[in-house]
């Protein structure tokens, strides 16, 4: 399932779409199949101006983000929270054993932020090596070298580090937060990927309180047009397709509680 994920992945995202859809064109004009042709063209043009030159992705990417408020103060009191991987730079960090992160790096910081001001709180780090050479370390071995540099203690951390897709985060969690003693824990993860976290999480029944952070939009973007940041927009896309991806596939799998969970 996690190759096939990847796979389908690979070819489904919309520039990779766009780019089999002008694969398509050119082998259709070579044989002169010219209805092909010209849908195929069209398809390609038409995905290519929605990714790179509207607010479209940013618009899926917005509606994901608000499916969880952020709680608008700090508990009164934090035994545990759950720090889901997709945050560290894997495949630099492993050849150059530092902590370099991605655009998920708000994911750790809001975990630093919360285990310094909750001294007794534990931080479970699930992620191991989601590649799919399975050579490299994971965000839960990344995280013993960032967070002591800060004063937070190897003790306080659980390190999940076989999981390599959300779902194995929840069902790994699950045996870890058993093993410790400990529930009710804040699920820090990126907005956009909360609905799906949340959605595999109630399935499985862990309590959890959603804690979303790193959002990508300001929580105002309207249709339109948006020739400004292309490759920005790109992203935006994306990252929004393969969340619904990943939550219709799981639902389809009875792996979540619902197709669009809030």
């Amino acid at each position: 399932m996690f190759l096939i994920s990847k796979l389908v992945w690979i070819f489904a995202q919309p520039l990779s779409l766009a780019f089999l859809l002008v694969f398509f064109a050119l082998i259709a004009g070579l044989l002169n199949w010219r209805i092909l042709h010209i849908l195929s063209t069209f398809g390609a043009a038409l995905i290519l101006f929605i990714t790179l030159y509207t607010t479209a992705g940013n618009l899926l990417m917005q509606d994901l983000e608000e499916r969880f408020a952020r709680p608008a103060a700090d508990p009164d009191n934090l035994q545990c929270m759950i720090v889901l991987g997709g945050a560290f730079e894997n495949e630099v960090n492993t050849a150059r054993h530092g902590i370099e992160f991605n655009g998920g790096a708000d994911r750790f910081i809001e975990a630093l932020r919360l285990a310094q001001k909750f001294p007794q709180s534990r931080i479970l780090v699930s992620g191991g090596d989601g590649s799919m050479s399975g050579i490299y370390e994971g965000d839960a071995a990344a995280s013993e070298r960032f967070f002591p540099l800060f004063g937070v203690g190897r003790d306080r951390l659980i390190e999940e580090t076989q999981s390599r897709t959300t779902f194995e985060n929840a069902v790994n969690t699950k045996e870890f937060l058993a093993s410790q003693g400990l529930s009710n824990c804040l699920l820090i993860t990126s907005g956009f990927h909360m609905p799906r976290s949340v959605g595999i999480f109630r399935k499985l029944g862990i309590d959890i309180v959603p804690w979303p952070t790193d959002y990508r939009t300001d929580g105002k973007v309207t249709p339109g047009l948006d020739f400004t940041q292309p490759s920005l927009n790109a992203q935006n896309m994306a990252t929004a397709i393969r969340e619904w991806y990943g939550l219709v596939g799981y639902y389809l799998a009875g792996r979540t509680s619902e197709l669009y969970p809030q």
